[in-house]
């Protein structure tokens, strides 16, 4: 295979969905394909994997493969013990890709640090050293992209910002702590705060429901979209100050809502963000689609 066809597998798997491509060098996506994270025990939700994989790969032998996986990850083992993919704990994803599409570099990295790192690969971020990337989806992942690489922290886990802890006395998270920004931004935790408040009862709605009812002007949702942004503008401003960055691209689904999301996040983040290195703090939408794709595509590059 010449240098100009060839190509690498990128993997990204979450709490919703997985999906998988084959990109070029040039950060092109060739084949690519998702489907939906299956509920089950750890071979049933890898089989899912295994056949969206071969659909994808078909005929053609990737030289690497990057996976981007939800975390807590153990790098060293290839390990993988996803938060909302309760199939999965300590899972050897690397042995099992690596025994699936044969003898290759197997990258795995955090879904967030990918997101993060395609949104500066092509994306939103492609013109900034430092980035603060968050998906805000069935869970609230992030990344920080520094000169092109990604920030990974003695262990690999670095940047988990949906499990900072921004409400002392706040609910239980599945992590196993409370009042995490995952217990108030993610999508399933909004929809069901608003269930508590009386929002929409007996009906079974998602977080696309309550984003549109809240650009409707529905109070309850408004306001939990509120309460959302403000534990995101949180995590972003403990962030921002601790790392000293000022660019931050959220994506997701949740991010989907708009100006409904994304209104209330810079209000709150310019209440938060005081600090004089920190007052031109800005948050923007993600540019890309696949931008967690597309990471753990440049993750597998950067093997070659």
């Amino acid at each position: 295979m010449s240098a100009d066809s060839a190509t690498v597998l990128g993997i990204d798997i979450g709490g919703t969905k997985m999906a998988a491509a084959l990109v070029a060098a040039d950060g092109t996506i060739l084949t690519e394909d998702r489907i939906l994270t299956p509920p089950g025990d750890a071979d049933q939700v890898f089989g899912a994997l295994a056949e969206l994989v071969e659909r994808v790969v078909g005929a053609t032998t990737p030289i690497a493969v990057g996976i981007g996986s939800a975390g807590p990850l153990d790098l060293t083992h290839g390990l993988v013990s996803p938060v909302n993919i309760t199939g999965w704990r300590n899972f050897p994803l690397v042995d099992r890709v690596r025994a699936l599409v044969g003898d290759v570099p197997v990258e795995l990295g955090v879904d967030g640090h990918c997101f993060a790192l395609g949104e500066s690969w092509t994306g939103a971020g492609r013109a900034v050293d430092t980035l603060l990337g968050i998906v805000v989806s069935t869970g609230v992942g992030a990344g920080i992209v520094v000169d092109g690489k990604p920030m990974l922290g003695q262990s690999g886990n670095a940047a988990h910002l949906g499990h900072m802890v921004v409400d002392l006395d706040g609910e239980a998270c599945a992590c196993g702590s409370y009042g995490c920004v995952e217990t108030y931004a993610s999508g399933p935790r909004m929809v069901a705060r608003a269930k508590r408040r009386g929002w929409r009862p007996g009906e079974q709605v998602d977080a696309a429901v309550l984003s549109a009812d809240a650009a409707a002007g529905d109070e309850i949702a408004l306001a939990i979209f509120d309460d959302g942004a403000q534990a995101l503008a949180a995590g972003i401003v403990a962030t921002a100050v601790t790392v000293d960055l000022t660019t931050v691209v959220i994506g997701g689904g949740v991010a989907k809502a708009g100006p409904v999301l994304f209104d209330p996040v810079s209000r709150w983040v310019k209440r938060l963000a005081q600090l004089p290195f920190v007052t031109d703090l800005t948050v923007e939408p993600a540019q890309l689609a696949n931008a967690g794709l597309l990471g753990a595509a440049r993750l597998a590059w950067a093997t070659t």
